[in-house]
């Protein structure tokens, strides 16, 4: 795929996007584009915060809730990990295990245990363990595959 970026100097970012088909890869192109600019209300304590998803380091559900997890805080959301998956799937996020999705752009180390399970080293020094059900398929992520 060809792209071309052009600057201005004022008025609005815009993306022009010209295919001559909707191609799986100009579809992914467009929920990408889609899911940027998507944004997430966590609460903690009945204040609510507007979370961008580039700050989430994993999503985790824990006895019928769900919970975003930053390196500053922890914020329930209303989402289930399956819509979860649905809305951030295009942006880097993969579900590592039944009750977990993390954020593969806040990976710093992988290192390979035993059953064929991964262990993920997130940017905060946080471990996560990545199951064996979805190990094959998170090598297949990092290697640009789907």
């Amino acid at each position: 795929m060809k792209y071309t970026v052009e600057h201005i100097s004022e008025g609005e970012d815009e993306v022009i996007l010209r295919c001559r088909s909707k191609t799986a890869e100009v579809e992914e192109l467009l929920q990408f584009l889609e899911t940027r600019s998507r944004k997430l209300i966590g609460s903690r304590a009945g204040v609510q915060t507007v979370l961008e998803p580039s700050r989430i380091l994993y999503l985790e559900s824990v006895e019928g809730k769900t919970f975003a997890y930053t390196e500053q805080e922890v914020l329930q959301v209303e989402y289930s990990l399956t819509q979860l998956e649905q809305l951030l799937c295009t942006i880097n996020f993969f579900r590592c295990s039944k009750s977990m999705i993390l954020n593969i752009d806040k990976v710093k180390e992988l290192r390979s245990l035993a059953s064929n399970r991964i262990d993920a080293t997130m940017s905060s020094g946080e471990h996560i363990i990545i199951s064996r059900t979805y190990a094959a398929a998170f090598r297949k992520r990092l290697r640009g595959e789907r």
